[in-house]
């Protein structure tokens, strides 16, 4: 009967061990330089390799060529080890044997040598499950033990533990294993298998295993079964009772897009709506780790926070349906939304149409005033003149249409002091503004003579007159 993965590949060097580099470097120079403590500690989650190391640690401290932080795997000690058969390694868990009686049985077992190593190795398992009445009786033999005896204690809950205990040991604290630390040792196995995959696949199953190594070769070993030897990704995400990662990119780009989202919801209806919101999590974290342009940083932040909100609402709400829709619909508008710095940008951006339109009505009237006001300022009598013989008419491209009805001596004055006119003009509006008179109303007694009629016509439809004198 083969074995499962799990066992099968069980770290037996600290080489071996996955994820834990500090732990098994630690170890290994203070096998080597015999600075050997009398009492560990092992805490950390589950799968992370406790055990595992407790176990390497015990077999390299009564390898024929031990301590040593290689134990050969060749000598009788280093084969019964292996084989979980060592007398003078003694495995305990704390989980079913947590009174006091079991651990007065235990400490009467350090009162005798190893039978055939150099050390006898007790290695304690769920310590933090024994009672207080266990942990005091446990307290004077941990700290000072016989120099044969050395403890290794492993808990998925250091927090547990007296301080007294903790106080007593040396604490080695495992982390959890990094994703593509699982995925490469996966592959590795499988590559011994000759089982074929697909990368996408082993991140799934290393992400379900959460930081757990010994769970994501559980998932595994099922995986292997339920593909038939060829793991992929539809394949793993059926046996979990996932969302393919295809239609989750689908999704959010409908999402992205403001298109109809019924067909989603119709699809995610036979999955469980918590799960959904999860894994919509995960895959924006994906998403954001990999600086996907679809996404800018805003809009990651409002879609988590929505996502979050509805694991809220599913805990006042049955409908879950309900809770799914309303949350991409809420993603849907979040897109719309602007930051802070986009709205003062966009209401700075009208603030200065709106003064250029200020500018324009005030170039088109006002100004206008402040010519007439600057040639009374010049010559009071032109000035008059000015003001009733010229009114406004219009001011576009830099330059000023003025509709005429000056007559008889006014419009005598007008004509020989026309660049003064200009001038003045042009001191107000700008250096490049041009006049055009648009209208003359003349009448035949009050010009001299034909010539001046038509120069004075030339002089009224050009935008930069000549001087023109009796």
């Amino acid at each position: 009967m083969k074995q499962v993965l799990a066992l099968k590949y069980r770290p037996k060097q600290f080489r071996d061990l996955v994820g834990q580099d500090a732990i098994s470097s630690t170890l290994s120079l203070a096998l080597d330089t015999k600075r050997l403590s009398h009492a560990y500690l092992f805490s950390g989650l589950r799968g992370s390799g406790k055990t595992s190391t407790a176990r390497i640690m015990a077999k390299s401290l009564i390898c024929n060529d031990g301590p040593t932080s290689t134990p050969c795997d060749k000598c009788d000690n280093c084969i019964s080890a292996n084989e979980n058969k060592h007398l003078d390694i003694i495995e305990m868990d704390a989980a079913s044997n947590r009174g006091i009686d079991d651990i007065k049985d235990l400490i009467e077992h350090t009162k005798y040598k190893p039978t055939s190593a150099r050390y006898k190795i007790f290695i304690i398992d769920e310590v933090h499950m024994l009672t207080p009445q266990a942990f005091n009786a446990l307290l004077k033999t941990l700290e000072e033990p016989p120099e044969f005896i050395k403890f290794i204690l492993a808990t998925t809950d250091p927090l547990k533990l007296p301080a007294t205990i903790l106080s007593r040991t040396q604490h080695f604290r495992f982390k959890k294993i990094a994703n593509k630390d699982i995925i490469h040792h996966l592959s590795h196995i499988l590559n011994l298998e000759n089982i074929n995959f697909e990368d996408k696949a082993l991140d799934i199953l290393a992400r379900s295993g959460q930081g757990s190594l010994r769970d994501a070769l559980t998932l595994l070993d099922q995986a292997i079964i339920f593909s038939k030897g060829s793991i992929n990704v539809s394949s793993v995400t059926d046996m979990l009772g996932l969302i393919e990662p295809d239609f989750m990119s689908q999704l959010f780009d409908t999402l992205l897009k403001k298109k109809d989202i019924l067909h989603f919801v119709e699809q995610l209806d036979k999955f469980d709506a918590e799960q959904v919101i999860d894994e919509m999590i995960i895959f924006l974290k994906y998403k954001m780790l990999a600086k996907d342009p679809k996404f800018d940083t805003f809009l990651f932040d409002r879609f988590f926070r929505i996502l979050a909100n509805a694991k809220q609402l599913l805990n006042i709400n049955s409908d879950s349906v309900f809770v799914l829709t309303l949350s991409m619909l809420k993603m849907m508008e979040a897109t719309n939304l602007q930051t802070i710095d986009e709205a003062i940008v966009k209401i700075k951006n009208i603030e200065v149409e709106d003064t250029k339109n200020d500018i324009q009505e005030d170039t088109t009237q006002t100004l206008y005033s402040k010519v007439i006001a600057k040639i009374y300022d010049k010559s009071y009598n032109l000035g008059e003149c000015f003001e009733k013989s010229f009114s406004f008419n219009l001011y576009k491209n830099n330059t000023l249409y003025i509709n005429s009805t000056a007559q008889g001596e006014c419009r005598k004055q007008l004509l020989h002091y026309i660049d003064f006119i200009k001038q003045c003009t042009r001191d107000i509006y700008g250096k490049d503004t041009n006049i055009k008179f648009n209208k003359i109303t003349q009448k035949t007694d009050d010009i001299l003579n034909s010539n001046m009629v038509q120069k004075a016509t030339e002089l009224f439809q050009s935008s930069t007159p000549p001087i023109i004198t009796n």
